[in-house]
């Protein structure tokens, strides 16, 4: 039945790393209800300490085997953020532990892999490329767990994530208020996605035992200077905002992941119209 969730697999215990970011809360929020669901988080706060399905973890200090022997999971999804130097070494540990263990580990990866081709939109099989130091950080990682046994690792490449609570929306409402400039790239092509489409995509990943790389953005391509004004006059944030075009380039560059064989169903894909009702408060 369209839109309905099979709940299959709930012997699944599922380990969300970053569990206290925007995207990992969403995550929990969404996978608690179906699964034994863990996850860690890393800055003091008395609701995490409180709930002993959380754990705190410090990617600078703490040993990950610890939470894993405890947890016993059999999915892992990686969605931390922090120093790159210490997330590698974290991830060196999950390929050796995955690989010995009877479990799936799922990375947040993202559209930077494949910034330096600026001509045309990527899709799963493209190779990797990029000239910033987060898109070779994630390049790294992924190479890293393409090396597992394929039905061991998906690898889900993301657009910006836009949401209610979500660090750019949040980001935008405090330059209007503080009536600074909203910066916006006119000849920056792109796809965008949800945090609750995101986690949706996800639950069906893990439910259908799916595997590969996946590219979870909207299906169709937008200018970022047209959707975030359109978002802006769409959530009547302010009657005046005052906008910085930002040209990195005189033409116009992609920076988009757009799917081509590891497609999900009708009702799991997105076009960049739906976020703008989705992320209204």
């Amino acid at each position: 039945m369209k839109g309905k969730r099979v709940i299959i697999g709930s012997k699944h215990r599922v380990l969300i790393l970053g569990g206290s970011g925007f995207l990992g809360k969403a995550i929990y929020k969404e996978l608690c209800p179906y699964f034994k669901t863990f996850a860690t988080y890393n800055i003091s706060n008395k609701a995490y300490e409180k709930n002993k399905h959380f754990f705190q973890y410090n990617l600078e200090e703490d040993d990950i085997f610890e939470i894993l022997d405890i947890v016993k999971p059999t999915i892992i999804i990686s969605a931390l953020r922090g120093n790159f130097s210490k997330q590698v070494i974290l991830h060196q540990h999950l390929v050796e532990y995955v690989f010995h263990e009877q479990v799936k580990l799922i990375f947040l990866s993202s559209a930077n892999v494949f910034d330096a081709y600026s001509k045309y939109p990527s899709y799963e099989l493209d190779k990797t490329y990029s000239n910033s130091i987060y898109g070779h950080f994630k390049i790294k990682i992924e190479n890293m767990l393409l090396r597992l046994p394929k039905k061991k690792v998906a690898i889900l490449r993301l657009p910006m994530v836009f949401g209610p609570q979500s660090p750019r929306i949040q980001e935008i409402e405090q330059l209007i208020k503080a009536h600074e400039p909203v910066e916006v790239f006119p000849n920056l092509i792109m796809n965008v996605t949800s945090d609750s489409k995101l986690t949706q995509q996800i639950h069906y990943i893990i439910n259908r035992n799916k595997y590969g790389v996946f590219h979870l953005g909207s299906k169709d391509l937008v200018h970022h200077d047209d959707f975030i004004k359109e978002l802006v006059t769409y959530h009547q944030f302010s009657e005046h905002v005052i906008y910085k075009h930002v040209y990195t380039t005189n033409e116009e560059r992609y920076l988009a992941v757009l799917p081509k064989y590891n497609l999900l169903p009708k009702h799991l894909q997105l076009k960049s119209h739906d976020i703008l009702s989705e992320v209204k408060k």
